[in-house]
């Protein structure tokens, strides 16, 4: 990662998107200097919703380096806000007068992370008066680095991203995810699934979605979706797969906003035929 910082970005106390590439990597060493630990593990909205104490420690270290570099930003993270979806909305609605609004999820993957499997993420967006400016998640487990600055492109290694070039569902691999919220969203994830799995090459879930989503920017993956999400979950990988060619929107296929809760990411190629579907 350090490559990458010295050949992409010049590193100053004034660049939000060099402030973001320290943080991930600062919180990045401090979650794998946890793992194999004994974690004390929480639940918040229920059995599959967890949280350690190493999701907060790594938010905490995050808005330290954020009140040190941008004393006047806002900052909204996912352990700083209550369990559950109301609570999110509420939490968004408070910071729209906002200038500059960080979002922070400090582990995207927490039962991942939980129980030793390698696929989750640290996930850091800088939103400027709403729109998404700067979008970075960091894989620690396999030190990959994704950077997108609006308008500039995405990165991986230092390397620019561009989407899958797959013209048709049918040659695409997708991906998803499994929601929280077991009575309510469940049922309608198993439907899509459902609906979903006979029409392409073949289904992930892996338990990320900021992960998810940077594979899509990468040209891993074809398509993803996922309901029940949050802003922290979505922003940054939202600003990399726009700016490696894909497109997001809702569900509906309505344009993204920090808003959307329902979300589809694709190369853009396939994305009415994923809709479609979903729909």
């Amino acid at each position: 990662m350090n490559n990458y910082e010295r050949e992409t970005y010049t590193v100053t106390g004034k660049s939000f998107t060099a402030v973001a590439v320290n943080m991930a990597s600062k919180a990045g060493e401090y979650m794998k200097s946890k793992l194999g630990q004994s974690l004390n593990v929480q639940v918040k909205t229920s059995m599959h919703d967890l949280v350690t104490e190493v999701d907060k420690g790594t938010e905490i270290l995050i808005r330290k380096i954020i009140r040190t570099y941008f004393p006047t930003h806002a900052i909204l993270g996912e352990e700083g806000v209550e369990p559950g979806a109301e609570a999110s909305r509420l939490a968004l609605e408070a910071m729209k007068d906002e200038e500059y609004v960080w979002i922070v999820d400090p582990i995207d993957g927490t039962t991942n992370f939980v129980h030793g499997l390698p696929f989750f993420s640290v996930s850091i967006a800088l939103a400027h008066r709403g729109e998404v400016i700067v979008g970075v998640v960091y894989d620690p487990s396999r030190d990959e680095l994704f950077v997108a600055e609006k308008g500039k492109g995405a990165y991986v290694h230092g390397k620019r991203m561009s989407v899958s070039p797959e013209e048709r569902l049918e040659d695409s691999l997708v991906a998803t995810g499994f929601p929280t919220d077991r009575e309510r969203v469940l049922p309608l994830a198993l439907k899509q699934i459902e609906a979903v799995a006979p029409k392409v090459r073949n289904i992930r879930s892996a338990g990320s979605a900021a992960l998810h989503l940077a594979y899509v920017a990468a040209g891993r993956l074809s398509g993803f979706w996922e309901a029940n999400l949050n802003a922290w979950d979505i922003a940054a990988g939202m600003l990399l797969v726009h700016e490696a060619g894909g497109r997001v929107t809702d569900m509906r296929g309505e344009p993204y906003g920090l808003h959307v809760r329902d979300v589809a990411a694709t190369n853009g190629r396939i994305h009415e035929e994923l809709i479609e579907i979903l729909k």
